[in-house]
């Protein structure tokens, strides 16, 4: 993964000097950005988050671990609200199996805060999908500083006679995961 905070002028050559851009993938895919400043961000679909004292360590701010789990949790609230019947197709066989996850930490956490995590379609490629994750702590009516990023890969598998074959993304979810590219 590569990330910029700022970068003048994007890949496409055409940009004004006030291009903005958070990354790109190492295969060059734009997750989110403003395209000299005149196209809007792409749309994110957001799992909010007050964090407990159970989810911080002994110096007081959030465990690492506890990001890749809100990945997680924000992806099953995503098929609950969008494709529901993806839950019925699972309990016909389907798997969604994670095959990588990642996630960068810039700022600290610490019990009580508002996290949004807001996640975006990054790819969809034969039987994978690959997500991405902002992690924004909301600061009330004060705006909102992104705290960490990150990525994660599913793969679309089917039960069959004890083993796992590569199955098509269903539909549903295809249709659902594409209003957040």
């Amino acid at each position: 993964m590569v990330w910029n905070t700022k970068v003048r002028g994007c890949a496409c050559g055409s940009c004004q000097p006030n291009c903005f851009l958070l990354g790109r993938s190492t295969a060059g895919i734009l997750f989110i950005g403003f395209h000299c400043m005149t196209a809007k961000p792409t749309r994110a679909y957001e799992y909010r988050h007050v964090v407990g004292f159970e989810e911080t360590n002994l110096v007081g701010n959030v465990y690492y671990a506890n990001h890749i789990r809100w990945q997680g949790r924000c992806r099953e609230m995503f098929l609950r609200d969008h494709a529901p019947e993806v839950s019925e197709e699972m309990a016909r066989g389907l798997c969604l199996i994670t095959t990588r996850c990642s996630c960068e930490y810039l700022a600290e956490v610490n019990a009580f805060d508002e996290v949004v995590i807001r996640m975006r379609l990054a790819d969809l490629a034969q039987n994978r999908i690959t997500m991405f994750f902002e992690y924004w702590r909301s600061a009330g009516g004060n705006g909102e500083e992104i705290v960490a990023r990150g990525e994660q890969q599913i793969v679309c598998m089917q039960r069959s006679g004890g083993r796992l074959e590569p199955a098509p993304i269903p539909r549903g979810l295809v249709d659902a995961l594409k209003s957040y590219s």
